[in-house]
């Protein structure tokens, strides 16, 4: 046959060793039977025995423009749906772009699979000159994420798959790669169908009857009780909100525990951790209770918390139990099953009175506004301007950590996207892309500095060619504001943060989208409506002078 006649009848010969009905096929099968639908990446030479597949399976292929943007887009994917975000790159340098995202991941607690392509088996460490040589990819990775796996079989490929649902369904959920070699990717399937059906997850774990006997007791005994909820608390859903009514005990959050209990609810003081004011309630209450949360320095800018009284900690890891803060009661097991367990234990209790918290709300928030007034009033008109459902994006950004992250209240978990402990720039809009690919009906605002949005402004492109409505705030203080006053506070002359800024309503239509500039501060809110409402990709560049108080 004729290379015209193969290409008008969709029949190609393919390389030697090449098959259709592949390895690559045995994985996407097996991820779409977990309930993935969409695959974040950048297609290459020698990962195209995956892309094969992903149209005919029903997979919704999302090409980013940087593989460390395909990350944070599975990240913010990941956050919406429960399901782990997967990232398809090519061999080598594909495969080391997308590590800071998984480094994100693994800090964060966040699922997210890395399929990767390899040299063929016996080609390993060759230092032949091939291409996308890496001396050792599967390596690279491992000293980054949870596991890291170059298999040698279909088999192994289909179980890690597995076992990867595993770590996130029943552990602590980082990140995964799995190194599958080109002769074993581009080869036959020999693995039973049996195989490629995703397994159902087994009951959350729950805690020692004995341990959870003591921490209902203690908190049966609480006069002054009070929870801090983490990333962990997420999984027990609204039984967070039950528990600390059932106690009339206050909830302060973390930052990964974000709306563990809606922020407007009477009992949360949302998720101001890293404030003295915050962490003086946690630290008088009689009994705290700390739901999945490592307590890291991070979260309370580098403070230690001291409590005073006892403290119950529920975590999925043993080993989590000790970290930073003591513990005097520790219950080891999922949240989900762990929150029930104390609500049923505290059935029939009496609580005391319902705190009264409108004096130490108010001094969160004015101690909040008093570290950065302009980022506060910005955060005001975005809180305005957006419906109760919106998912709000962030990064390394003053304006996410002095602002948004405090002045607006969110009512669902995942509703902030953010990296509180990794801080790393460049993952706010890419993240914002993932979360409305995943939840198309809510409105995204990614609300970032200048610095951040240059690490990942190509991925307007992406926003644009998978036609989502998408508003981004560009808040431009001319660089890296935070490291120019630190700078500042050592002494030290401003050097490498005063940054070229480009014409960013230009950009924003040079990508395909709307852009617009303000020109007064009370502007913003209105624009923000204007733009959800009209849809598309909008960016909104907001001088952040004009918000000085």
């Amino acid at each position: 046959m004729s290379e015209q006649q193969q290409e008008a009848t969709g029949v190609m010969d393919l390389p030697a060793g090449v098959v259709r009905e592949n390895v690559g096929l045995d994985v996407l099968t097996l991820l779409r039977d977990y309930g993935v639908d969409t695959i974040f990446g950048i297609p290459g030479t020698h990962n195209l025995e995956f892309y094969r597949h992903l149209e005919p399976l029903g997979f919704r292929a999302v090409t980013a423009r940087h593989e460390q943007g395909a990350g944070y887009a599975a990240d913010g994917w990941a956050q919406q749906t429960g399901l782990p975000g997967v990232v398809i790159t090519t061999s080598g340098p594909g495969l080391l772009n997308a590590l800071s995202a998984a480094g994100t991941a693994y800090c964060e607690s966040r699922p997210l699979i890395l399929l990767s392509p390899g040299v063929p088996q016996g080609q390993e460490f060759a230092d032949k000159g091939a291409l996308h040589e890496t001396k050792d990819a599967t390596g690279a990775a491992g000293a980054i994420v949870e596991w890291s796996r170059r298999v040698t079989n279909g088999a192994e490929a289909v179980q890690g798959i597995h076992d990867a649902f595993e770590l996130f369904r029943h552990g602590r959920p980082r990140p995964v790669h799995l190194e599958i070699p080109l002769d074993v990717l581009e080869g036959p399937s020999r693995v039973p169908n049996g195989d490629l059906v995703a397994r159902p997850p087994r009951p959350p774990r729950a805690a020692e009857p004995a341990k959870v006997h003591d921490a209902v007791a203690a908190l049966r005994g609480a006069r002054n009780p009070a929870i801090l909820a983490g990333g962990g608390a997420l999984r027990a859903g609204a039984d967070v909100t039950r528990l600390a009514e059932a106690l009339q005990a206050p909830v302060v959050t973390t930052l990964n525990g974000k709306a563990a209990i809606p922020e407007t609810h009477a009992l949360s003081l949302g998720s101001d951790v890293r404030l003295q004011a915050a962490q003086h309630l946690l630290e008088r209450a009689d009994v705290l209770l700390i739901l999945g949360s490592k307590v890291g320095e991070a979260e309370l800018w580098f403070r230690e918390l001291e409590p005073g009284g006892t403290v119950i900690r529920v975590d999925i890891l043993e080993t989590q139990l000790e970290k930073n803060t003591r513990c005097d009661i520790g219950l080891v097991g999922d949240s989900a099953a762990v929150v029930p367990q104390l609500l049923a234990g505290l059935e029939g209790h009496e609580p005391g009175p319902a705190p009264a918290l409108g004096g130490l709300r108010a001094e969160l928030r004015e101690t909040a506004r008093a570290l950065s007034p302009e980022f506060a009033a910005l955060a005001g008109q975005v809180a305005a301007a957006v419906p109760a459902d919106a998912i709000i994006g962030g990064d390394s950004s003053q304006v996410t950590y002095l602002g948004t992250a405090s002045f607006v209240p969110q009512q669902r978990p995942h509703s902030f996207l953010y990296t509180p402990a990794y801080a790393t720039l460049g993952y706010g809009l890419p993240a914002s892309i993932g979360a409305k690919i995943a939840a198309p009906e809510r409105p995204v605002v990614c609300v970032i500095g200048d610095g951040a949005l240059m690490f990942a402004v190509q991925e307007l492109a992406t926003a644009v060619e998978q036609r989502l409505d998408l508003v981004l705030v560009c808040v431009d203080n001319g660089g890296y504001g935070e490291i120019r006053a630190n700078e500042t506070d050592r002494g030290i002359a401003p050097v490498g943060v005063d940054l070229v800024q480009p014409d960013w309503v230009a950009l924003a239509g040079a990508f395909g989208g709307r852009g617009v500039r303000i020109s007064r501060a009370d502007e913003l809110a209105p624009e923000i409506e204007a733009a959800i409402a009209g849809g598309g990709v909008r960016m909104i560049h907001a001088p952040a002078e004009l918000f000085a108080v």
